[in-house]
């Protein structure tokens, strides 16, 4: 036999090689059957995750919560129904998979990654966005889950307007990047103008920028990532905000390709 907590566990634990055939082999007298006939008659929600990793978790106001979407690859798949034709990062391109928007909690600590939720992405059955999906998990850790962390990290994908007024009214801070196409004003007496465009002195690129990003009401902080090897936050050194950044891998120098992601916006609570 096999229950949730075994098969939720095997998940955590492998990240790789997530078959029935290696769960099998791990579990004594569980057979490839026993394992895709378990699958076939359970269902699993957000909920028994959280029932599984809330004691895992080592919280604070100082630890993060990281929003990522991914798309389980399912090329030979033609029977499962959440499967559709989607982009996928790590293919760089379009396959059929299953996507899922993912909630993690870090504290900072290489290693320290704990999914606490997550919603599957399927706008043909809901009709909802990744961003309706991120809007519910972060309003859930906070009025649900009690998560103590006060930090959050995506990339530039969530980074719309709706979302930064959500999380600074929650009095969070985020750490996003932008593509460069997006505005920011620096004076009145410059105006909007595109991320590209804004020069930089020496000093600004060690300590950040101060910018209000085009329909944003409150200032940002705007860093232009080059070197993440020097990377530093306000002078200091590297710290548990670049670890986790850095870990998460969204925040590196990207090559320039009119719509490069190597600015990086900080807001402050």
């Amino acid at each position: 036999m096999i229950n949730k907590n075994q098969y939720i566990e095997y998940l955590l634990s492998t990240p790789i090689n997530y078959t029935c055939s290696n769960l099998s082999k791990h579990l004594e007298n569980v057979s490839h059957d026993t394992v895709t006939d378990f699958l076939q008659n359970q269902k699993f929600t957000p909920r028994d995750l959280w029932d599984l990793v809330k004691d895992r978790i080592d919280d604070s106001a100082e630890a993060f919560l990281l929003v990522d979407d991914s798309v389980q690859n399912k090329q030979y798949s033609n029977a499962i129904e959440t499967v559709k034709l989607q982009y996928s990062g790590n293919e760089h391109g379009l396959v059929k998979g299953i996507g899922l928007v993912n909630l993690v909690h870090t504290n900072g600590s290489l290693g320290d990654f704990y999914p606490i939720n997550y919603r599957i992405y399927n706008p043909d059955a809901d009709g909802k966005t990744r961003n309706d999906h991120f809007q519910e998990m972060f309003r859930q850790a906070i009025e649900k889950q009690d998560i103590k962390a006060r930090n959050i990290a995506f990339d530039s994908w969530y980074a719309s307007v709706e979302n930064l007024k959500m999380i600074h009214r929650s009095g969070w801070t985020f750490y996003t990047n932008l593509k460069s196409n997006r505005k920011v004003s620096v004076t009145k007496e410059i105006g909007y103008q595109h991320l590209e465009e804004i020069e930089w002195t020496i000093e600004e690129k060690i300590r950040g920028k101060s910018v209000r990003l085009k329909e944003v009401p409150f200032w940002l902080k705007l860093f232009k990532l080059v070197d993440t090897r020097r990377a530093t936050l306000n002078g200091s050194s590297p710290t548990n905000w670049r670890r986790t950044l850095l870990a998460f891998g969204r925040f590196k120098p990207r090559k320039s390709d009119g719509r490069s992601k190597n600015f990086i916006a900080v807001s402050s609570n």
